[in-house]
């Protein structure tokens, strides 16, 4: 895809990183799993602490750098992609809490620099007013019961963020192991219809207790839903970055370049699009426009993954076919990080 940011080293290395390990490895790891040397060649590349800041050893890059070198992991390795981008949120949560925090001073600069990495396990939050995990004060610190239905990384990550829901309706964000412990047990992996590769697994929670020192913050449930929600509206970069890979898999094909075309110039307006509103300085607003837009780029994502299967014909149903493999990751990113609203607009879309 056209750059929208100048060039920066971070996504030369991204490039570099795609074109020489991942693209070469994808197919191997769809079927095997997502091997902890993939993940320290991320972490060599200075990709995880991306948008970390500076003085913990991040790069402290603007957020057009972050999206960008999202989208070419994506668009090479979608597991490896989704492995990863678990860090880098508890990462920018962490450095934007106040100075001074115990976890901030004792988590964030070996996450800013990759040399420790994080899970996040809170997307359970969502299902608000159920509560899948119950938080309770305990002897100065947090007790957690129920059932995390995903966490992804299990085995490649070395700490967690896990949240789950006071009796007061307050969230609670707190950093734990990612290890089996007392009052933490995993589940087998999951076999999934795509991104199996990524190591997910549900966690049961019976009485973990975390210290008063492993929390992060407690916020409102109603406060972390309006922000949950605004966020949640806008495009995923790796939606764009796996449309972008299968209209280079159609491009190549014969007879399917003018289709490849039309569709490359659909996402280059899409992709400008959404990332001005993503950029837009009140990042609260225009969330129906912005779920309208993540919806078309949906829908151009299946536009070009289709096409790319029947421009292959027979072989592209073949395990190690890249079409059948951008297709299901397709798949996958309809509902990563799907609320409510998003379902309902795209639903709606769907039904004309």
């Amino acid at each position: 895809m056209t750059a929208l940011t100048a060039p920066h080293p971070l996504v030369t290395r991204a490039r570099r990183l795609a074109d020489d390990l991942l693209v070469p490895s994808a197919a191997r790891v769809d079927q095997q799993g997502v091997p902890a040397g993939h993940l320290e060649a991320v972490r060599r590349a200075g990709l995880l602490g991306v948008s970390a800041p500076e003085e913990y050893g991040g790069a402290g890059a603007p957020d057009p750098v972050a999206r960008e070198t999202a989208e070419i992991l994506a668009g090479a390795c979608c597991s490896t992609w989704f492995v990863q981008t678990q860090h880098h949120t508890p990462v920018r949560m962490l450095a934007g809490a106040e100075p001074g925090l115990p976890a901030r001073d004792r988590l964030l600069p070996a996450l800013a620099t990759g040399a420790s990495l994080a899970g996040i396990a809170f997307a359970h939050v969502r299902a608000f007013p159920r509560v899948p995990v119950r938080v309770t004060a305990e002897r100065g610190g947090w007790r957690f019961d129920g059932t995390v239905p995903w966490y992804t990384g299990w085995g490649l990550n070395d700490v967690m963020l896990l949240a789950g829901v006071t009796r007061d309706a307050e969230v609670v964000f707190a950093f734990a192991d990612a290890r089996e412990q007392p009052g933490l047990r995993a589940s087998a992996p999951m076999r999934l219809a795509a991104l199996t590769a990524a190591r997910t697994v549900s966690l049961e929670l019976d009485g973990l207790w975390l210290p008063g020192d492993a929390l992060l913050r407690c916020t409102p449930q109603e406060e972390f839903a309006r922000a949950d929600g605004a966020r949640s509206a806008n495009t995923s970069p790796a939606v764009f970055g796996v449309t972008s890979a299968a209209l280079s898999l159609l491009a190549a094909a014969p007879d399917a370049g003018d289709t490849a075309a039309a569709l490359r110039a659909r996402l280059a307006e899409l992709r400008r699009s959404a990332y001005a509103l993503a950029d837009h300085p009140a990042p609260r607003e225009h969330v129906a426009e912005r779920l309208a837009l993540r919806t078309r780029a949906y829908d151009l994502m299946r536009a070009a993954t289709t096409a790319a299967v029947v421009a292959g014909g027979g072989r592209a149903m073949s395990l190690d076919g890249t079409a059948q493999r951008l297709a299901r990751e397709g798949m996958f990113l309809l509902v990563q990080g799907q609320t409510a609203a998003v379902r309902r607009t795209h639903l709606a879309a769907l039904g004309g």
